[in-house]
């Protein structure tokens, strides 16, 4: 059962499915980009979060470094 479309049907499908890939493509491509944004800044989360707990277990050794009787 195959059907026989006129030349300007079978050119028009063709452009059509050109157009098609085209527009698949691109949204293919944004959604690329905004996997790499999301860890990307999934990433800079991290990052952040283990700097501040860093910063405040060096606060809190130089606090107990403070309050440390000096040896005579």
């Amino acid at each position: 059962m195959t059907e026989t479309y006129s030349k300007s049907r079978q050119q028009a499908e063709i452009a059509f499915g050109s157009i098609q890939t085209q527009f698949f493509a691109k949204n293919k491509a944004i959604e690329e980009l905004d996997a790499v944004a999301q860890s990307r800044e999934a990433k800079t989360i991290r990052l952040r979060e283990a700097r501040l707990a860093r910063e405040l277990n060096d606060m809190g050794t130089s606090a107990l470094l403070a309050k440390r009787p000096k040896a005579r």
